[in-house]
């Protein structure tokens, strides 16, 4: 399951996250750094990523242009590196079924994941 971390993500979560998504990348360590999202959403359509994000940019473009790429939207406010860790950990089945179902093509992930 790969993860593509938008810039206003940590890009030290895909290896904090490594155990439960594999293959995970941020956009610095793919060459898009301060790339917009259409450079953003066709890297990740290419390559296979969900893209992960606080941005409402990218919900918006998965509700215009379908999958893929899939889109989680963290709906969480001003918050640290690990608990953002902590809420893709908690989620990570959801998160699974999500990006298995074809049809869907925007999951929202809120404070209510981040407590276990």
């Amino acid at each position: 399951m790969k993860l593509l971390f938008d810039e206003n993500l940590s890009p030290r979560l895909p290896e904090l996250l490594a155990a439960f998504f594999p293959e995970s990348a941020h956009v610095h360590s793919c060459g898009l750094a301060s790339a917009d999202d259409t450079a953003i959403w066709n890297f990740a359509k290419s390559n296979g990523f969900s893209i992960v994000s606080k941005d409402s940019d990218f919900a918006e473009m998965s509700v215009l242009l379908g999958s893929p790429p899939k889109v989680i939207w963290l709906r969480v406010n001003n918050c640290t590196s690990s608990e953002i860790e902590t809420l893709l950990r908690n989620a990570h089945t959801l998160i699974t079924q999500f990006i298995a179902h074809d049809q869907e093509t925007c999951l929202v992930l809120g404070p209510k994941f981040a407590d276990p």
